[in-house]
């Protein structure tokens, strides 16, 4: 017997490899949550709840995923295309590698330039000085504004003298 809709489709397995992932952390936290000491005092409501509040919908998740995986197998997928996942994860590598040494604006400059490549963007003279925009932006925010220290490079230097 088919589930409803698939007209003969087997169930999603990947749809099952989320359920089992999200009932996974959910079991983890429900089991980190009971291990932390009760300490409720007047409201009832101790550290170990959220944990385990946050566990058990989870664990709902993950069911509710396994249904519908089983009940509707959803659209065929297409042919996955390595180049633009090789592309993000070539932009944080070159980040994470530089980014003490030339900074935090060229770094996120760097990767949004990439992420930019991935999803098919190749007007680099756009997407360039736009990433050097959101990069000084975030970094006026952080480091500036909520005094969070990021990585300072030459940019960095010239316009914030940090």
């Amino acid at each position: 017997m088919t589930p409803n809709g698939a007209s003969g489709r087997r169930p999603d397995g990947a749809a099952f490899i989320i359920a089992l992932v999200l009932v996974g952390l959910g079991a983890l936290l429900i089991w980190d949550g009971a291990r932390i000491p009760n300490k409720a005092g007047y409201s009832g409501v101790g550290p170990g709840d959220v944990p385990k509040l946050i566990g058990y919908a989870l664990v709902l998740l993950g069911f509710g995923t396994a249904v519908e995986g089983w009940r509707n197998p959803g659209p065929p997928r297409p042919k996955q295309q390595p180049v633009p996942l090789l592309w993000l994860l070539g932009g944080m590598v070159v980040m994470v590698a530089t980014i003490h040494s030339i900074g935090f604006v060229l770094g996120a400059t760097i990767l949004f330039t990439c992420a930019a490549a991935g999803f098919g963007e190749r007007r680099f003279h756009i997407a360039i000085p736009s990433g050097l925009v959101l990069g000084l932006f975030i970094y006026a925010v952080f480091d500036v504004l909520l005094q969070l220290n990021l990585p300072a490079g030459p940019i960095e230097m010239a316009l914030f003298g940090r």
